[in-house]
């Protein structure tokens, strides 16, 4: 039988920082019995891997089931004199398995000590009984028979034991012997005072194949399909095993992996220097590092001598410095050529002291032929700072290759400057000196602004007099109503007449500028499954009355119906003596705000109108630095080319794209203004694919960050690299790390505090809130239409960015959020079951002198109840006082533990990326049925159990059971009376007496009111 228990200690993750500092040691003590052994402490670590085994001694195994196994963790404040509670698990011994093979990884939410400990986190822990000489390290799978004696003897050179423990020189593994003496230890304890003994134990891995903590989303519907894959299922989880130091295994548990977290950085910035010994004049353009370029503007050329038999003379310019080499477009036929274009070659690659301006002829059958040139000492070249005024350009003569001076002269502009200069985005770069004038543009740096969208709403009333397709039959007609590529129809009307009814409201989302026409469709529905139009009418959206704010709705007006004819060729339209007639109100509305983000993570909350608008509360400035360990993203030659993308309300920027490298510097930095703190700024990466002019191809997304601007202090620097991450069919992938700085401005801080205060759509949105069955659909449309408009940009922003970036498949269902917002769910309620265990153990008397002071605090209250208020008020202070010190230091991120999509199953995967309507074949379609049935079964019992207890809540006065009904209302007349004559605070005392008295008055067994609220009918039983 088996004598021993065995913990194993995994990891623990998300814990509370306590050293003032951010972080934490920790390290977990664990108790049974009067048996206490610990782990090694992992310094400054918030996500620990101890990877440690500690084993107890249990004599009878039958005792265990009454026993409690206590895990302590602690921050180790001076090498493990001084430690500080991070938080404790309880387990009971009555589900620990018997035997290792019944043993799986179970993650624990770590509880409060008590009311005012403030605890976060949890842990990895494997537990399970074992005999005597059962192998204390587990050996990695597939071990070798080499690296089996390594993996044995290296922890037994790093193990310390301490006691009465000896090993001999052939002995492997931990039995009995490695522990003090149960009996030893009690009689010591008599003697003197209670001993702490430290034990250091061998690190030992989890298995690989552990199974997932929480089953709420498996069963029975998807035990087959789970059990056909258990194979590939076990390999997957073996490769997150790791060889760690002296051979000891690791396993990455389901905590968030460290490279997926966020790291502060401090780049030599001039926000963060503070101008020490530096250039103040880069204070406008502090929040990245300053790149120094080289520009030159080729202006204009005149008197060039003709080269060409013709006389005539094709000129372009090529502008040189070393190796790099920029040249304009050529101009046929002009001696007087106007070029205007600004070259910008970044200094820190100039290969030259020397700068060449190099004027040819273009021939095309010939090599071009030479015609001047300007050579310029760029030592001597002066230096530009905004907000200087441009440099003036200047006339240089042309030389001849031997330096004589030849005919013609050239208008050129030299300078050193940054990117701060405003030709930055204009110039063409040395950085894509391979790119040719056609597609150059797809590598500029671009602002863009979003079209000013509003919502339209047709409220369709009644129509007169149609003209049937067929006399002698009842008329089935309904209305169509489109603008642009975006069609509404509402329900047939009841009145199968010639004079329909149909009182329904159309709503869509029309934008600026108004050239767009509305088309109604009179349409009468024809058995066969064929409908014929009736009349149309053609309304400009620009006609269409428009309204602000709360003001009343415009009139109704009637539009004669145009009957639609066939007209043949050469065959001349007829005029229409007669109409039929159709009433509608149109009416544009300035007042709401046209949701093209969803509202969790949307950067905009103002209305379409201008004049509605609040002043703005402060300025967010996003620096936009580099990127490094970037995923080579083209076959050839592992190339990648890559830009970012920023949004924040209708202001989208975009960077220019560095070619052929994996660790770009962008360097640009980019301002809006800010009217609501409650929203996100979002910035991706993607991967530019129309460098070779090739529009068919789909730019490739790289990832993206959002940060929430309620999160960032006022006037804070945030300089941190971003890990980018996307989730694809094959799981999630991390393609690099973005390098940014963010710092949000306060320009009014008294109407910044005011605004929590105020809601946060305007108050058309609740004054009269929009069809829930409309929201949706609205949001898809008004997305389409900005990914319409600037796909037609110059360069296009392309409509894949632009859908990545306002999350247009947000609304798809996928099983991997559902488990994110359960877990979320859980997670918030796991706050009112810490409180409920915190109230059960004070009921209890588990720890007596808590228990004593909650009954002089419940006294003193119930003697003054005046203080009831000011404690809960004075309380709340406190903690949040005492929160300061923990808050968060970093903006938050994507989270990938939070998003479940780190462990996430591949057919979940494939299933989140399935087109609608499915194209899985029809077993993979079954089997997804199935799951999903199984966890609606699952809600199903959930819901039921919700009703059935309201609903003998609402049987208590009902009479549906008559002797409990009687028994309810003798007890509350019972109760009035004995209310009314005792006062209200011996009452309070009585009830809290009862509440809290001691176990020993306590019975096992529920209590009465409990039993009796069981016993009230619910309606579950009338159920089919």
């Amino acid at each position: 039988m088996p004598n021993h228990l065995v913990v194993e200690v995994l990891d623990a993750s998300d814990l509370k920082p306590k050293d003032g500092q951010g972080s934490a040691s920790p390290y977990v003590e664990v108790e049974l019995d009067e048996q206490r052994q610990r782990t090694q402490t992992k310094q400054r670590d918030l996500q620990p891997q101890w990877n440690e085994k500690l084993v107890f001694n249990i004599g009878d195994p039958r005792s265990l089931h009454d026993k409690t196994i206590h895990a302590m963790v602690y921050n180790d404040t001076k090498g493990g004199h001084h430690k500080q509670f991070l938080g404790r698990v309880r387990i009971s011994g009555a589900s620990v398995p018997l035997s290792e093979s019944e043993a799986s990884v179970q993650r624990y939410p770590l509880e409060k000590r008590g009311l005012f400990s403030h605890i976060s986190g949890d842990i990895s822990l494997r537990i399970y009984a074992a005999r005597d000489g059962f192998d204390a390290h587990m050996s990695p799978p597939n071990v070798g028979p080499n690296d089996g004696v390594e993996a044995v003897e290296a922890p037994l050179e790093e193990a310390d034991f301490r006691g009465n423990s000896k090993f001999g020189n052939g002995h492997v593994g931990v039995d009995h012997h490695l522990h003090v003496d149960f009996d030893e230890r009690k009689k010591k304890k008599k003697n003197k005072d209670p001993e702490v003994r430290t034990f250091h134990s061998i690190g030992a891995s989890a298995p690989a194949g552990a199974p997932p903590a929480s089953s709420f989303f498996s069963g029975p519907g998807v035990e087959a399909h789970f059990m056909k894959e258990k194979a590939s299922s076990v390999e997957t989880r073996t490769d997150f095993a790791r060889a760690g130091p002296g051979s000891v295994m690791q396993m990455r548990m389901p905590g968030q992996n460290p490279a997926f977290d966020l790291q502060e950085t401090r780049p030599p910035v001039a926000a963060h220097l503070r101008y020490r010994g530096g250039d103040k004049t880069t204070t406008t353009y502090d929040l990245v590092e300053q790149m120094h370029y080289l520009y030159v503007n080729v202006v204009k050329a005149k008197d060039l001598p003709t080269m060409d038999v013709s006389g005539s003379l094709d000129p372009y310019v090529e502008v040189k410095v070393g190796n790099y080499r920029g040249i304009t477009k050529h101009l046929e036929k002009n001696q007087n050529p106007v070029w205007r274009q600004i070259f910008a070659f970044s200094k820190e690659r100039l290969q030259s002291n020397f700068l060449e301006v190099i004027v040819k002829d273009k021939d095309l059958l010939t090599k071009d032929d030479f015609v001047g040139r300007v050579v310029l000492d760029i030592s001597e070249v002066p230096t530009r700072v905004p907000p200087d005024s441009p440099l003036a350009p200047q006339w240089y003569k042309l030389t001849n290759k031997k330096g004589e001076k030849a005919k013609g002269e050239i208008m050129l502009a030299v300078w050193i400057g940054t990117q701060a200069d405003e030709s930055f985005p204009e110039a063409w770069h040395s950085d894509a000196h391979t790119v040719s004038h056609a597609n150059l543009q797809n590598t500029r740096s671009k602002v863009y602004f979003s079209p000013k969208l509003y919502y339209l709403r047709a409220y369709v009333i009644e129509a007169q007099d149609l003209i049937p397709t067929e006399g002698g039959r009842p008329v089935d007609t309904y209305v169509k109503v489109q603008l642009g590529n975006h069609g509404r129809v509402t329900r047939p009307s009841l009145e199968k007449t010639v004079n329909p009814v149909w009182q329904e409201e159309l709503m869509f989302v029309a934008s600026e500028p108004f050239e767009d026409l509305i088309i109604v469709w009179v349409i009468e529905r024809v058995p066969g499954g064929k409908d014929e139009p009736l009349g149309s009418v053609l309304i400009p959206v620009r006609d269409v009355p428009r309204r602000a704010d709360t003001a009343k709705l415009p009139d109704h007006r009637w539009y004669n119906l145009q009957k639609p004819t066939i007209i043949q060729e050469g065959e001349r339209k007829k005029e229409t003596k007669f109409s039929s007639k159709i009433c509608i109100r149109f009416c544009l509305e300035l007042g709401y705000h046209v949701l093209d983000e969803s509202t969790h993570f949307s950067s905009d909350f103002q209305p379409s109108s201008k004049v509605l608008r609040k002043p703005s509360i402060g300025i967010l400035e996003l620096g936009i630095l580099s990127a490094k360990n970037l995923l080579p993203m083209k076959g050839n030659g592992g190339r990648t080319d890559a830009y970012c993308v920023a949004k924040y309300g209708n202001k989208w920027v975009r960077t220019r794209t560095l070619l052929d490298t994996l660790a770009p510097r962008w360097n640009e930095q980019y301002t809006w203004e800010v009217f609501d703190l409650c929203t996100v700024i979002t910035i991706g990466v993607f991967d530019n694919c129309h460098i070779n002019g090739k529009d068919e191809d789909r730019d490739k997304r790289l990832g993206k960050v959002r940060v929430r601007l309620s999160t960032l202090e006022a006037h804070r620097v945030y300089t941190h690299y971003y890990p980018l991450l996307v989730l694809e069919r094959s799981g999630l992938k991390k393609y690099g790390e973005l390098h940014l700085a963010l710092r949000f401005t306060s320009t009014a801080w008294v109407n910044m505090v005011a605004q929590y205060g105020r809601p946060l759509l305007p108050k058309m949105h609740y004054i009269q809130p929009i069809s829930v069955r409309y929201i949706d659909w609205l949001r898809h449309q008004a997305m389409q239409i900005v990914a319409g408009r600037l796909t037609r940009a110059e360069p296009p922003l392309r409509r894949e960015v632009v859908e990545y970036m306002l999350d247009v498949d947000a609304h798809v269902f996928s099983l991997r959020r559902s488990k994110a917002n359960f877990y979320r769910i859980m997670y918030l309620l796991s706050g009112i079951t810490a409180v409920c265990r915190w109230f059960d153990s004070i009921c209890h008397w588990r720890n007596p002198v808590t228990t004593c002071l909650v009954h002089i605090l419940f006294f003193i209250l119930v003697c003054y109840p005046e203080l009831i208020l000011p404690t809960i008020f004075l309380y709340l202070f406190a903690i949040g006082i005492w929160n300061y010190r923990f808050r968060t230091r970093h903006p938050p991120h994507m989270d990938a533990r939070l998003s479940q999509a780190e462990f996430v199953h591949p057919d979940e995967l494939d299933e989140e990326f399935d087109s609608f309507p499915t194209k899985a074949p029809t077993d993979i379609v079954r089997m997804r049925y199935d799951r999903l049935r199984s966890i609606a079964g699952k809600v199903q019992t959930v819901i039921g159990d919700i009703a059935t207890q309201g609903e003998r809540a609402q049987a208590i006065l009902s009479w549906r059971d008559p002797r409990a009904t009687a028994i309810f209302i003798i007890l509350a007349l019972i109760w009035a009376v004995v209310i009314y004559i005792t006062p209200l605070q011996v009452i309070a005392v009585l009830v809290g007496l009862y509440l809290l008295r001691h176990p020993r008055f306590r019975s096992k067994l529920p209590p009465v009111p409990v039993n009796f609220f069981k016993r009230l009918p619910a309606k579950s039983d009338m159920l089919l």
